[in-house]
């Protein structure tokens, strides 16, 4: 059994800010499942949003959050984040990210991008996260407080209720977590005082998502099975532009390219997107992602194309140097040629209900970055604002568990079971499994939803989940495996908050219900009025 402080599991920009916040004074555990980079937060090309000009307010930031929102946004949450923003830059600078500058004032460059009403955007060329997760980690890893287990998954969290068999206790609390070795096998049982669930998001349940493998819902599925509440499942950013070749898996063309003047664009050469909304190119996320979709559909296209060519080559290479690089890789002169794109699955906007501190309903556990439901994103994310959450909330974390002064507790916590399983036979199921969920989802449960098409998903996932859970039950874990049961999870949390909104709002496109409703409502789903999925014990 291992014991720390604080146990985090995910070590994308939120688990590393609380980190590093928390290791002055406290032992750190960090669960990563592959390398400590391997992270949406790696992915992220756009930049962190924060105010950072005189002619831009926090009161701007709000209110076009508020405004791509779609009425659900949480204001109070939203002026938390947007006031904190310059704090947050300045750590990051104070820690040496290497941010791009203006040549001649030397300032932190700022970008625009879509749904932005001013130039907010802080970044590092076209790799921010890539920029940041670099600093961050290097950092981490010199740390005498800090431990890193890499290539290790989370199973399940360990509660008092559940584990330690103590029905009669009107509270329950977070003990630690079971942790699978992926290089051994083996489960290892990790105590811990507080544990922060920092494990990204879900878009590995679609067949095209810009996200690394990771993305498979991990904390959100293990909070649900935990007790805590879920909210806003349904909104699912699709990013409008990931570049569509063979080779190209997950390969994202950042918000920048349109933010500086790129061309969304037919086959034929006209452009479309001013017959959708009088921002053109620079509309919110859903609108772009909508828009291409119903091209697409239309025409019978497999894709569209994004025109930046009509700037000079020298801009093109120094603003979009990743971009230009991994175009150039696969045969695509951005210069000269336009870049063929489509929609991916992009971004949770939803996930495990939290407060300003990140607390979740579950004692001792938080949650944070897109693991998290903050109330920030509302009906649709505004781009760049996801790592910014990130470090305000990992921060209120490491500030909230600073301050709480808790007394220790030495619970006896019990070893993972494995007495009555054995080795799986057929991993091919597996897979098989994986594949088909993943392609119903989009195809169901995609940009454009029906009744009839979320009513076959779901009937499909408790089929499936039937499936794994005779699995689950039978068989040693595997990392493949806790995955899959997970995806089932959060798949059948977004069909279920699907269906429950009966109406059209932000990334949630209904043809059966194509109008707003004049009040906007979350969509919260509660463990103890729900069937949960796979919630038994192993080897039960």
């Amino acid at each position: 059994m291992l014991r720390c402080d604080v146990l985090i599991i995910g070590s994308g920009l939120a688990g590393l800010t609380s980190a590093l916040k928390l290791a002055t004074h406290k032992k750190v555990l960090i669960v990563s499942k592959r390398e400590l980079s391997d992270s949406s937060s790696q992915w992220a090309q756009g930049g962190v949003a924060a105010v950072m000009s005189d002619e831009d307010s926090i009161e701007s930031h709000v209110k076009d959050t508020e405004y791509v929102g779609g009425g659900l946004t949480d204001p109070m949450v939203a002026t938390f984040v947007a006031s904190k923003g310059k704090e947050a830059i300045q750590w990051l600078n104070d820690l040496h990210v290497p941010f791009s500058r203006d040549e001649t004032t030397h300032q932190f460059h700022l970008t625009k991008e879509g749904g932005h009403s001013h130039r907010r955007v802080v970044h590092a060329k076209d790799a921010t996260g890539k920029a940041i997760q670099a600093t961050l980690s290097e950092k981490v890893k010199a740390h005498p407080n800090i431990t890193i287990l890499e290539n290790h998954i989370a199973v399940d969290l360990i509660t008092e209720k559940k584990s330690l068999k103590v029905e009669k206790i009107k509270s329950n609390r977070c003990l630690g977590a079971y942790v699978l070795n992926n290089k051994t096998g083996k489960v290892i049982t990790v105590a811990s005082q507080e544990t922060i669930l920092a494990a990204g998001g879900v878009s590995k349940v679609y067949l095209y998502t810009t996200n690394p493998d990771v993305s498979t819902g991990d904390g959100v599925a293990m909070a649900w099975r935990a007790g805590c509440r879920v909210a806003n499942m349904e909104f699912i950013q699709f990013h409008p532009t990931c570049l569509y070749h063979p080779k190209a898996k997950s390969f994202l063309i950042s918000e920048i390219v349109r933010g500086e003047g790129g061309l969304l664009k037919l086959p034929d050469g006209s452009r479309f997107m001013d017959e959708y909304d009088t921002r053109g190119e620079l509309a919110s996320r859903d609108i772009v992602a909508r828009a291409i979709d119903f091209e697409m559909k239309k025409r019978g296209i497999d894709c569209v194309y994004l025109d930046i060519s009509h700037k000079s080559p020298d801009f093109i290479k120094s603003q979009f140097p990743t971009i230009y690089a991994r175009c150039l890789e696969l045969g695509i002169d951005i210069t000269k040629e336009w870049i063929p794109v489509v929609p991916a699955a992009h971004y949770s906007c939803g996930g495990v209900m939290t407060n300003l501190s990140g607390q979740t309903d579950l004692a001792h556990l938080y949650a944070i970055g897109e693991t998290a439901y903050t109330g920030l994103h509302g009906a649709n994310r505004l781009a760049s604002n996801s790592l910014l959450e990130c470090l305000v909330f990992g921060n209120a974390v490491a500030e909230h568990i600073l301050h709480s002064n808790i007394a220790s507790s030495n619970f006896d916590l019990p070893h993972w079971d494995e007495s009555r399983v054995t080795d799986a036979d057929e991993e091919i199921l597996i897979t098989h499994t994986w594949n088909e969920l993943r392609r119903f989802m989009w195809n169901y449960v995609g940009i454009v939803r029906t009744n009839k098409r979320l009513s076959r998903a779901l009937h499909r996932i408790h089929m499936l989940r039937d499936e794994v859970h005779e699995f689950y039950t039978n068989f040693k874990v595997s990392h493949n495996l806790i995955e899959l049961r997970n995806l089932l999870q959060v798949a059948e949390l977004i069909v279920e908050s699907a269906i429950a909104r009966h109406e059209s709002r932000g990334l949630h496109f209904s043809r059966d219900y194509p109008k707003q409703l004049k009040v906007a409502k979350p969509t919260i789903l509660t463990p103890s009025n729900f069937y949960s999925l796979l919630d038994h014990d192993h080897g039960h």
